[in-house]
């Protein structure tokens, strides 16, 4: 691949694209024109890992041809065994550098770069999933938190006894759906709940789906569409916590999809929070219909877009956290529950990648 020319010249053509665009970002015209200006800049982003990736293998070259050379040439035996040793080890950096720019190269996803909705649900194991449900949320708080993200709470529903029957939560951030986006699926939990006097380890879970903020060139919302009731919000049991109708339900009619917020006293407030979470459960629908059409060919990755799928079981009394798509199994499951996310999300972003290069390279 690297010693084909029309590889390199790819390559090159992007490099010259990406010192024209330093170059136009300078241009106090460009500036003056917003659009213009987040288009480039964004372009300019995506490109400029790939352009020092490659400048720093051209300038590895030229380290390797320097230093055959001085093999060829010394005849010291002493520093002709020096160069060579330094040629190994050049070259073994010149693989590991190849790997990383093929890395570069492969097709990103467009949602890669969105903030997302986050939503999560107990399921199967009454006050028990609550509870875990809530250490969940909890656990994705702190892991915004390690990444400086913005949290916003769109809409929460509590258990009975603790922990959260289901809510969406906002985050915003550099890249959050990239980082987030292989959470989607069914976690189990098996511990001994606190509601157990026996000492009996139960099994819960909770579903989380992970959705990309869409704005609305991403999904355009017609009023023909939506059914928009409004009427009071209510608290556990029924009860009234507000005498005003602040509760905003929408119906999107073609999908049959449905969001209720009431969190918040306003009216208004609710049905913006309730219209963010219909755009983006929409595109959310949309993303999954195209993965199940490519689903055959994506088969072995991670991030399959199946929200009945089991991804992760949190076992307390062996103090152990297994992810089942890719069998990794780490041990600290208080840390993790902590928000300590970042190894796990590492290898399945690793494992996702490594499929890609297969596809690519078949």
């Amino acid at each position: 691949m690297f010693d084909d020319p029309s590889f390199v010249q790819k390559l090159e053509v992007l490099a010259d694209r990406y010192d024209e665009l330093t170059s136009l970002l300078s241009d106090p015209e460009i500036h003056n024109n917003r659009s213009e200006f987040l288009k480039l800049t964004k372009e300019h982003s995506d490109v400029g890992p790939l352009v020092a990736k490659w400048r720093e293998y051209k300038q590895l070259e030229i380290e390797i041809t320097d230093a055959e050379q001085m093999v060829d040439s010394e005849s010291d035996p002493e520093l002709k065994e020096m160069a060579k040793e330094e040629v190994k080890e050049l070259e073994s950096g010149k693989t590991s550098m190849q790997q990383e720019i093929k890395i570069l190269l492969l097709p990103k996803d467009p949602n890669d770069a969105k903030n997302i909705l986050l939503e999560l649900r107990a399921g199967t194991g009454g006050d028990e999933a609550a509870l875990f449900a809530g250490d969940l949320m909890r656990m994705y708080l702190r892991y915004a938190e390690r990444n400086a993200w913005k949290i916003q709470t769109m809409s929460l529903s509590e258990g009975s006894a603790g922990g959260i029957k289901e809510a969406v939560l906002l985050i915003e951030g550099k890249n959050v759906y990239s980082s987030l986006k292989f959470e989607s699926g069914v976690h189990r939990v098996q511990r001994v709940p606190q509601t157990e006097s026996q000492g009996r380890v139960h099994t819960s879970a909770a579903t989380v789906a992970v959705m990309p903020e869409a704005e609305d060139v991403d999904v355009k919302l017609e009023e023909k569409d939506l059914r928009i009731d409004v009427y009071r919000s209510s608290g556990p049991g029924g009860q009234s916590v507000n005498t005003t109708d602040s509760a905003v339900r929408i119906v999107h009619i073609p999908t049959g999809i449905k969001v209720i917020c009431q969190d918040e006293k306003s009216q208004h407030k609710n049905k913006a929070k309730a219209m963010k979470i219909l755009r983006s459960r929409i595109l959310d629908a949309e993303i999954a219909k195209k993965e199940a059409v490519e689903r055959d060919a994506r088969r072995s990755m991670v991030g399959s877009g199946d929200r009945s799928e089991k991804i992760r079981t949190y076992n307390f009394p062996q103090d152990r956290v297994t992810d089942h798509r890719i069998s990794l199994t780490k041990r600290n499951l208080t840390g993790i529950l902590d928000g300590d996310l970042a190894s796990i999300i590492d290898a399945l972003r690793a494992h996702e990648q490594a499929e890609l290069l297969k596809a690519h390279t078949q």
